[in-house]
């Protein structure tokens, strides 16, 4: 193949990519950007923000503030204060008002945590659940604790998969919650909750699924 050839080639694979209106062209544009994703963008990011893990979509509603801050604090802030937390401390804490059912949450290194922070964890060291949970610490000694906004309790249960947020080991956290994007997340939660495609699981380079 000669200059010109590869030339009129490359021409008409844009055209086909970019500007033809086709069923097929289409489904070539989807492939493309998950690759795109998955294999540059998704591991760049990484890289960038220092955690495997740099996207995270929230698929329960164990995070969630469906009232004002001061409404959600009766409901639930007798627990905190019976663990040494105050309402003037958790409204200095990152993502105060906690994030919903298909947002977006982007991770950074998990460095320097502190009581309040949001961090992605894998569930169990010995017996963890297939997707990894994304809960507010709320007490640091030898290891950390965690608990869902939303949840009345800490949670350690064995149902397809332990999960036990009363002993998270440093090694078991990817990442802690920088910034919140809404919605986003939908698209995952479509796919498995209403069409049937599987879990992703708690591996590298994988899209996780945050929260129980």
């Amino acid at each position: 193949m000669d200059k010109v050839q590869l030339t009129q080639l490359l021409k008409k694979t844009w055209h086909f990519i970019w500007h033809e209106d086709s069923v097929l062209s289409w489904l070539v544009n989807i492939v493309l950007a998950f690759v795109l994703i998955k294999f540059i963008v998704y591991p760049l990011l990484g890289a960038f923000l220092g955690t495997s893990f740099p996207i995270v979509a929230v698929v329960s509603p164990s995070m969630e503030h469906r009232e004002s801050f001061e409404l959600w604090w009766g409901d639930f802030g007798s627990w905190y204060e019976k663990n040494n937390i105050t309402k003037a401390d958790f409204k200095q804490f990152p993502l105060k008002n906690g994030f919903d059912k298909g947002d977006i949450i982007i991770l950074r290194s998990a460095k320097n945590i502190k009581v309040g922070d949001v961090i992605v964890f894998q569930s169990h060291r010995e017996q963890p659940r297939p997707d990894p949970i994304i809960h507010r610490v709320v007490k640091i000694g030898s290891h950390f604790q965690t608990k869902g906004d939303n949840n009345a309790r800490q949670i350690n249960e064995c149902s397809d998969g332990c999960l036990d947020e009363t002993d998270i080991k440093a090694e078991q956290v990817f990442g802690k919650a920088m910034l919140r994007i809404p919605l986003l997340g939908w698209v995952k939660i479509l796919f498995v909750d209403y069409i049937g495609a599987p879990y992703c699981s708690a591996t590298k380079n994988a899209w996780p699924c945050g929260g129980i």
